[in-house]
């Protein structure tokens, strides 16, 4: 079983898509990880507004959060100087707001993982140097 681990957003959404290319890859991983997984309220606004076209889709994410198998420890108006500092660093990829509350996340979470379907998290830095640990699918890597 895999511990502290930060969800991303496509995660979210392959698990509740079955036709998602990365859901049963997901799933398994799903199977892997001890809940609660951590996340922050970027990544649930992005996954809820890409599930909006399957009814019921927002619902299971929020049902998510009420079954506490996923948590949001992370406060943005706590960190807000890191995340614009971020955003400026990485704004030629471009880095979106959930991305920089994640890899402040992954900076606050001392051994954390970050359970993702984005390449760029093998791109972005935490505290400034360090490459952060992903659940990335094998082809993405």
């Amino acid at each position: 079983m895999r511990d502290q681990v930060i969800v991303d957003t496509g995660p979210i959404v392959a698990f509740i898509n079955g036709r998602d290319r990365y859901h049963g890859w997901t799933k398994g991983q799903w199977a892997e990880i001890r809940p609660p997984l951590l996340t922050c309220e970027a990544v649930v606004s992005e996954a809820c507004f890409l599930v909006r076209r399957f009814a019921g889709a927002e619902a299971v994410i929020l049902e998510l959060l009420q079954r506490e198998i996923l948590q949001i420890p992370f406060r943005l108006s706590d960190c807000v100087g890191q995340i614009v500092w971020l955003l400026k660093k990485y704004a030629d990829i471009p880095m979106s707001l959930a991305d920089a509350c994640l890899v402040r996340m992954a900076e606050s979470y001392e051994g954390s993982l970050v359970f993702t379907i984005d390449k760029d998290f093998t791109v972005y830095r935490k505290n400034k140097r360090a490459r952060i640990p992903v659940i990335l699918p094998p082809d993405l890597k």
